[in-house]
């Protein structure tokens, strides 16, 4: 996936995908205030910088980067991020599990610790926190409700078309995340939701609503 836009009402959604794992990185502007946040430094730090350059009409004023957002502490995920922290002097954000495995990985520590329920503000916007454990500790994914009627679910690599994440062959990490994902996910939000993940093309909740039991049955 490359070169996302989405166009909403309250804001905009911009899109990349980097790096030999095909890392998306989504770059979200507050139309009202100009706002922004960027959701995984995964990668290529000058491919980030022109992906927010990009951004700079989406907004009714100027455009500021106010945070950085990360949806789990996993190295791909991380690459640009101290490279990107230095060059921004933005606040950092992510789950309170996961901080740990940021600081040794990237050596940039996370500002704002993150919470099941947790909400982040980018401007007038807020998007919440649904903590999804088992693709690690401390995975968050950042939904965005817009006043128009879409919502959008940033799952990181918790979900994805076709299943849950990557849970290392443990069944106890495929139980809490599929249970996690069922029940803070396809439990709360409606079919026409679109799910954005960490790699890969997006989808809805609706197309895959209809396999969670097969995800349970087959184990990942």
């Amino acid at each position: 996936m490359s070169n996302i836009f989405y166009n909403l009402d309250d804001v905009t959604v911009r899109g990349i995908s980097v790096s030999e794992m095909s890392n998306n990185i989504y770059l979200v502007t507050s139309k009202s205030d100009g706002a922004q946040l960027l959701i995984d430094a995964a990668d290529d730090a000058s491919a980030i910088h022109e992906l927010i350059a990009s951004s700079a009409s989406d907004a009714l004023v100027p455009t500021t980067l106010t945070g950085i957002a990360t949806t789990h502490q996993h190295w791909d995920h991380i690459r640009a991020l101290q490279e990107m922290t230095v060059a921004t002097g933005v606040r950092t954000l992510a789950g309170a599990e996961d901080a740990q495995g940021i600081l040794e990985g990237s050596t940039v520590t996370t500002d704002v610790a993150l919470g099941h329920g947790d909400t982040v503000d980018v401007g007038a916007v807020s998007l919440q926190c649904v903590h999804l454990r088992g693709h690690t500790p401390g995975s968050i994914a950042f939904v965005l409700r817009d006043s128009g009627g879409t919502v959008l679910i940033f799952s990181g690599d918790s979900l994805f078309p076709g299943g849950v994440g990557n849970t290392g062959e443990d069944p106890q990490r495929f139980a809490s995340l599929v249970d996690d994902v069922t029940e803070r996910i396809f439990g709360v939000y409606a079919d026409e939701a679109i799910v954005l993940p960490g790699h890969g093309r997006s989808t809805t909740l609706g197309a895959e609503r209809p396999h969670l039991d097969e995800w349970r049955i087959r184990g990942w």
